[in-house]
């Protein structure tokens, strides 16, 4: 079991490493093209070397698969595709074994349209308790044609859905993930009982998917731009919700992580209180520009954000829902907007996995914890899927105009010579495999000192033995225009260089990792993060 970190105590999520396993992509078992938990399990060494202190896993339960998993039919299932409960259950054991700990994902806001609840209260009609426990409602208009509403979706499209008997539904997403009603007693309690049925399982924390959302407006009120409060984003009566389940999560001295979009600071500070949820996902520098002024905003925003509540940051360059970092980062604009995502957008690779590089030695530097999604320590670029591949329904409800998040999500590549590059038996995946990945393949990396592979693999273990690069205070400190130079304890210095062009190093006594090969005169190159002892 690897050593933790010098500065951890019981709190080990403060400062951990977590990676994000997306199962159906990261390792097939089985050879049927699918990724899954037999795959991962062979691949647990794989993580225990590169450094990670923790696994997150996307939804792996009984589904559809109409939005990735995102849509639960059984929180108690795993999915056929993914194996068995006994495989997941010797998953999170055999992790733990070697200094892994495992998070799973909770969809707390709707589940599957073929989830038993909503097959039962499609078949028992309207006034039925089994309608109760979602947001059913007649439509508007003469004759109830009009959805309630005109609430706008979370994707593309409507947010409403009318069965046969002339009632509507609430979906916030796809028609296909019809949205709970956190107002009745039965989906509070299912959830509590979910939750204290994976603590019992062995996992060390929760992710909670949109987790700002589950409330709603009890009169169902139109939505109007800029007029507070939103109807079903961020209402008051969610913490009552997170403060229930703190209370199991302390129970199993468990963890929680939540997806909670919100540009308000101050609202969302509240969900890091100490009786809510420990951390939450760090948006603003997942989808921040490649530009000094506003990387170091970002990071002062966050750290000024979370200081009132005593909460860790997180930081995280990619998921599973947004543009690979090598690529948004060789773009014109390195930002990241799901509004502006389009086909065709031109990227220079090269320049973008400089920075990327950069950015891994940045975000690790920085104080709290760091999410890892699979494959960015490979470099990997986000691929283009053929238009009759592509399978996120954001795609299709954008009218074709969004590309989707397909292009994230594409099986990892572990050896350059093998079918499917390692990734199965098979030579076919679920999502096709660009023709240039040979070179970014694990075994082919792994032989080379200077990829993007090992660079983590230092920078993680690194990372681990300092002291002073776990939870706790940074200092920026004075350099030139476009430089970014901020210290963790009294003698390391982490610098980044986005001037574009050659700086001096500031005053050191050792070089300790550099995203880049340095000069021999003692400058740093643009789009080059380095970590130095003073």
């Amino acid at each position: 079991m690897a050593a933790p970190h010098p500065s951890r105590t019981d709190d080990w999520w403060r400062d951990a490493v977590i990676y994000q396993v997306y199962p159906r992509s990261f390792a097939d078992g089985d050879g049927d093209g699918t990724g899954d938990l037999a795959g991962v399990r062979a691949r647990l060494p794989y993580l225990a070397e590169l450094g990670v202190d923790a696994v997150w896993f996307t939804p792996w339960y009984l589904s559809p698969l109409v939005d990735g998993g995102y849509d639960v039919a059984d929180y108690r299932t795993i999915d056929p595709a993914f194996g068995t409960l006994a495989e997941a259950e010797k998953l999170i054991a055999e992790a733990r074994a070697l200094g892994i700990r495992a998070i799973v994902d909770i969809v707390p806001n709707h589940v599957s349209d073929q989830h038993a609840w909503f097959q039962a209260a499609l078949a028992a009609g309207p006034g039925s308790p089994e309608r109760a426990r979602f947001h059913f409602r007649p439509g508007r208009g003469e004759n109830g044609e009009l959805p309630p509403n005109d609430w706008p979706s979370q994707f593309s499209g409507n947010t409403w859905t009318r069965v046969d008997d002339g009632e509507w539904y609430l979906h916030l997403f796809t028609p296909e993930q019809p949205d709970l009603n956190w107002s009745h007693p039965d989906v509070r309690r299912e959830h509590e009982d979910v939750l204290r049925f994976w603590f019992e399982r062995g996992v060390a924390g929760v992710r909670i998917d949109s987790a700002a959302l589950l409330t709603k407006d009890s009169d169902l009120r139109d939505f109007v731009e800029g007029v507070d409060p939103h109807p079903y984003i961020d209402l008051d009566e969610i913490h009552d919700i997170y403060r229930s389940w703190r209370a199991i999560a302390d129970e199993y001295r468990g963890v929680f992580v939540g997806e909670v979009w919100l540009p308000d600071a101050e609202r969302f500070a509240r969900y890091l209180r100490p009786d809510e949820l420990h951390t939450a996902f760090n948006f603003n520098f997942l989808s921040c520009p490649w530009e000094p002024d506003r990387l170091r905003r970002t990071i002062d925003d966050t750290l000024a954000e979370h200081a009132p509540v005593g909460a860790p940051a997180t930081w995280v360059l990619c998921n599973h829902d947004v543009t690979r970092t090598a690529t948004r980062y060789g773009r014109e604009d390195t930002g990241f907007d799901f509004a502006k995502k389009r086909f065709g957008t031109p990227a220079d690779l090269e320049l973008g996995t400089r920075r990327a590089r950069a950015a891994a030695l940045l975000t690790l530097a920085l104080p709290g914890s760091v999410y890892l999604y699979q494959g960015e320590e490979l470099g990997l670029p986000e691929a283009d899927i053929p238009l009759d591949r592509i399978q996120d329904p954001m795609h299709a409800r954008s009218g074709g105009t969004d590309p989707g998040r397909d292009g994230c999500r594409v099986p990892l590549p572990w050896k350059a010579d093998a079918p499917s590059y390692g990734f199965g038996a098979g030579t076919e995946t679920w999502l096709p495999q660009p023709a240039d990945w040979a070179r970014y393949a694990v075994d082919r990396q792994t032989a080379d000192p200077e990829s993007m592979l090992s660079l983590y693999r230092t920078a993680l273990r690194m990372r681990r033995a300092e002291a002073g690069l776990g939870d706790g205070p940074m200092g920026w400190l004075p350099s030139p225009e476009g430089v970014l130079t901020f210290a963790r304890a009294e003698n390391f210095l982490c610098v980044v260089n986005l001037s574009g062009g050659p700086v001096p190093l500031p005053s050191h006594s050792e070089v300790l990792l550099a995203s880049e090969e340095l000069p021999a005169d003692g400058t740093l190159p643009s789009d080059t993060a380095v970590w130095l002892r003073t």
